[in-house]
């Protein structure tokens, strides 16, 4: 493994103001120390590297990271990051954005960008609630949870961000949590270099908005749930093992080898100008 002082010197931008903003016992933090390691472990060059972001606490990582990077507009990240990978395919587009950005606002963007298998890496930080804005419902916010607009608990189901990934067309669809960092590095590192939509859900703990108002101590409290009510996919397919009883599987759920759109495309345009010659 490089060495962590090398990797911040390599990779952030040391203008920007430090330490971050993520709260303390944020998993953002981890999800970017991953991505970091995941792109430095390819040996992909910075100027190849584009990090797309939205509006919310995982949008700030488009501010320290010292690829090229775009902050756009809420729940717009996937359409900028569409146009950039149709643009230059030869660049890895990387898409972060939280559950109420890429779920909520974002939602017809996510399913549809499955649905085309564009060439893009989409990384859905899951913290469970609209953690920047004031810690409102998210649509995966869990059904009974407390958020400041379900103070009674939310009535509404939350989306399975994995199974809807899948159902719209994604070619590559994992979860992944800030507890299991090793994990996450090998999730992240495959998703980057996935032709066609990959998608990396990655649940990671909000303390201040979601913890507090759901009877989490604090956040040490929120990563021991997390390392209890989670189970490899993997081991779920083995002989003789119990169901998930309730746990969150984690891993690769779906990993197939399409063209992407932007692939799709520039080959019917070689098409084109062949028969116009």
């Amino acid at each position: 493994m490089a060495d962590v002082t090398q990797l911040i010197h390599d990779y952030l931008r040391h203008n920007k103001k430090f330490p971050h903003v993520f709260c303390a016992g944020c998993g953002h933090g981890i999800v970017l120390g991953s991505l970091i390691r995941s792109v430095h472990a390819l040996g992909l060059p910075k100027d190849d590297v584009v990090l797309v972001a939205g509006i919310g606490c995982s949008g700030r990582m488009a501010v320290y990271v010292d690829f090229n990077t775009v902050h756009t507009t809420h729940g717009r990240a996937l359409t900028f990051a569409t146009g950039i990978k149709m643009a230059n395919p030869k660049l890895k587009v990387i898409c972060v954005m939280g559950d109420g950005d890429a779920m909520s606002i974002g939602g017809n963007h996510l399913i549809h960008a499955a649905r085309r298998n564009i060439g893009v890496t989409a990384l859905i930080l899951n913290n469970q609630i609209y953690g920047m804005t004031g810690g409102q419902c998210s649509s995966a916010t869990p059904q009974g949870d407390i958020s400041m607009t379900t103070p009674f608990g939310s009535l509404e189901k939350a989306f399975d961000i994995v199974d809807m990934c899948k159902a719209a067309g994604a070619s590559y669809v994992a979860r992944g949590t800030s507890f299991h960092a090793i994990q996450l590095d090998r999730l992240i590192s495959s998703a980057i270099m996935h032709p066609g939509f990959s998608v990396v859900e990655v649940f990671s703990p909000c303390p201040t908005q979601y913890g507090r108002k759901n009877k989490f101590r604090n956040a040490v409290d929120m990563y021991k749930w997390l390392k209890a009510n989670t189970v490899k996919v993997e081991t779920l397919k083995e002989p003789d093992q119990k169901p998930a009883d309730g746990r969150i599987p984690i891993g690769v759920f779906r990993d197939v080898e399409e063209p992407g759109l932007e692939e799709r495309y520039f080959e019917l345009q070689r098409k084109l100008m062949g028969q116009n010659r």
